[in-house]
């Protein structure tokens, strides 16, 4: 077994993130997924900002994307005029988001790239606050979900939003568990056994509903300008995995002094293929 990741000063906190168990590879995912980039995609995640936030343009904001992954999200808030700060807790998603930074936007005072953890606390403290705390299908991965949402929200400045994607809680999360722990530790040959495997069920689900499956995954850029095959890996991999309901989330995050102003909340399902994404916007008060 590969040794967990190591080098950045961690607080005790981040036992979970440096456990025994194999963490997924998210960012050799990323940087693989990078050499696909391009245009439309670009354009895909802009719109997906857009309509989350409810706006055409972020100029002057304060943005800080939390877990930036391939760095896309990040490049779509700076296309659209924030000031934005990525922070990654794998080194190669670091190098993914710098690479489309300096692509894009070569020696930009308004876009800093650095590593980081949700939980670590001294390194939040020196980030201070910002209009949008934003972070898409990351904060479910730290291995101490709750203490992550609750640092997320205190980077929200008074009146500023906090733009969370969490896995939903269903029957089989125990399962998926699992086999995201065995996913981590198999084999290359494994792993993509365990891929085939999940993708034939999946286009066998679609023909019974009579959906076509072909035109789901070459339309898939339409989802935040993503990869189908991408993020096959990263749900089959994606360890530590925590989920949490749309109701508990709402409790938790009022209680920290926010209100709602959307949730995307996905049906009641007993999640065996997994557990889809809510998405949540909500305002912190300015009392």
């Amino acid at each position: 077994m590969k040794k967990p990741m190591q080098g950045w000063p961690l607080d005790a906190a981040d036992a979970g993130q440096t456990a025994a168990d194999q963490r997924f590879q998210f960012g050799a995912n990323w940087r693989s997924f990078l050499d696909q980039l391009n245009d439309v995609r670009i354009t895909e995640a802009e719109k997906s900002l857009k309509w989350l936030l409810s706006c055409e343009r972020l100029d002057g904001t304060r943005f800080l994307d939390i877990g930036s992954g391939s760095g896309l999200s990040s490049l779509a808030a700076r296309r659209l005029g924030a000031h934005v700060v990525s922070f990654d807790y794998d080194p190669q998603a670091v190098n993914c988001t710098a690479m489309l930074r300096d692509r894009f936007f070569p020696d930009d005072p308004n876009w800093r790239v650095e590593p980081g953890s949700i939980l670590d606390s001294t390194f939040l403290k020196k980030l201070g606050q910002f209009d949008v705390v934003y972070s898409w299908g990351v904060l479910h991965h730290t291995g101490a979900m709750r203490k992550a949402i609750e640092n997320a929200a205190q980077l929200v400045m008074p009146g500023g939003s906090l733009a969370l994607a969490l896995y939903q809680k269903t029957p089989l999360c125990w399962f998926w568990t699992l086999e995201k722990r065995w996913y981590c530790r198999a084999s290359e040959t494994m792993q993509a056994r365990a891929r085939a495997l999940y993708v034939g069920l999946l286009r066998a689900a679609f023909t019974l509903v009579r959906r076509d499956f072909a035109s789901y995954v070459s339309n898939y850029s339409g989802n935040r300008g993503m990869d189908f095959t991408h993020d096959v890996r990263d749900w089959l991999g994606g360890f530590p995995y925590e989920s949490i309901g749309s109701d508990e989330f709402d409790k938790l995050v009022e209680q920290l002094g926010f209100r709602q102003v959307l949730a995307i909340v996905h049906p009641t399902s007993i999640g065996f293929f997994g557990s889809g994404c809510n998405e949540y916007v909500y305002r912190r008060g300015t009392d």
